[in-house]
């Protein structure tokens, strides 16, 4: 069995802010609900990995002593 395998044409960083971007949308859309509520908190955990991995990936980053 083969795994199927694409290459990714954006970055980690940019899907995640434009996932992050587009649940904000559907958010503003929603009256007050636990559905707002958990769309808010999942642009949320995208908007964190997306300062994480640049972060992780930061020139600045170095292994420990």
């Amino acid at each position: 069995m083969q795994r199927r395998r694409s290459k990714q044409t954006k970055s980690l960083e940019d899907r995640l802010s434009e996932e992050a971007q587009r649940l904000r949308e559907q958010a503003k859309a929603l009256p007050l609900s636990a559905e707002r509520d958990e769309l808010i908190r999942r642009a949320r955990q995208d908007e964190i990995g997306a300062h994480m991995t640049e972060w992780l990936t930061s020139p600045g980053l170095r292994p420990p002593d």
